[in-house]
């Protein structure tokens, strides 16, 4: 079954003062709802927006790099039947964080 990348741009992400528990509490819903239905598989808000880079060469460099215009605020990994179905758990995203979630396939990979 194909599995899902849902995330959101950090700088959407605008709640106004007083109000984040309350999105809070229904992003966590939907969570909820996505375990009961089997299709949760991971997922979490990024706790820093400051990278670190490890290059091929393993030298270690701290980033992002300076091009790089979005970062991931949150995401969700979820294992659904179809994109149709992907893009119904991205909406309730959303609307519960209330702001636009990117949908994007993950690559099967035999070996995992």
């Amino acid at each position: 079954m194909p599995r899902y990348l849902i995330s959101f741009d950090d700088g959407t992400m605008a709640i106004p003062e007083g109000e984040l528990e309350t999105v809070g509490e229904a992003a966590h819903a939907v969570v909820r709802d996505a375990q009961d239905a089997g299709a949760w598989i991971f997922g979490g808000g990024v706790m820093s927006q400051m990278a670190t880079i490890v290059a091929p060469d393993g030298r270690i460099t701290d980033g992002p790099y300076p091009e790089i215009k979005a970062v991931i605020g949150g995401f969700a990994i979820l294992e659904v039947g179809s994109r149709d179905e992907a893009l119904v758990w991205a909406a309730r995203f959303a609307d519960a964080c209330r702001c636009a979630q990117e949908v994007r396939e993950i690559m099967f990979d035999p070996l995992v």
